[in-house]
């Protein structure tokens, strides 16, 4: 607290307006601090603001980016599923069809082998006929040849 001198009448005036001078300084110095604090103050809470709205824009950004890999994955799983699933169908379609190929082939090679042993018999009883012709022939007396040829 400032203690004034006294003089006749009250209070040094000199002192009391010097003091009053430094008071009013010390206020306008303490107004500037105080608006360029707000100011600062202002700026930050701007700032703040604006990183706050960055925060929400890369949130939102992250759960967009997490639910499109989400869809991704969903998407290629139910891809490959459907590849395999389509795979497997195209494996037992081309097994089927060379398990009816290999059983046809089987038939065509068992028909051939049939048909070969029936003509091996019939070759066989052709021959077999044909030596008794010979033999028969062998038995013939061809003793005298007429003339007349």
């Amino acid at each position: 607290m400032k203690k004034f001198d006294t003089v006749f009448r009250g209070y040094d005036q000199k002192q009391v307006q010097s003091f009053l001078d430094e008071i009013i300084k010390s206020y306008a110095s303490l107004l500037e601090k105080s608006k360029k604090t707000e100011e600062e103050n202002q700026k930050l809470i701007n700032k703040i603001a604006y990183y706050e709205k960055i925060e929400d824009t890369l949130n939102r950004a992250i759960f967009t980016a997490e639910s499109a890999g989400d869809q991704i994955k969903s998407t290629a799983r139910k891809e490959a599923e459907s590849l395999v699933t389509e795979a497997r169908h195209n494996a037992s379609r081309i097994i089927n069809d060379a398990l009816l190929k290999a059983e046809k082939a089987q038939n065509h090679a068992d028909l051939l082998k049939r048909n070969t042993n029936v003509l091996k018999r019939r070759l066989r009883q052709i021959i077999e006929n044909q030596l008794e012709v010979i033999e028969e022939m062998d038995n013939v007396d061809f003793g005298r040849v007429d003339d007349k040829y």
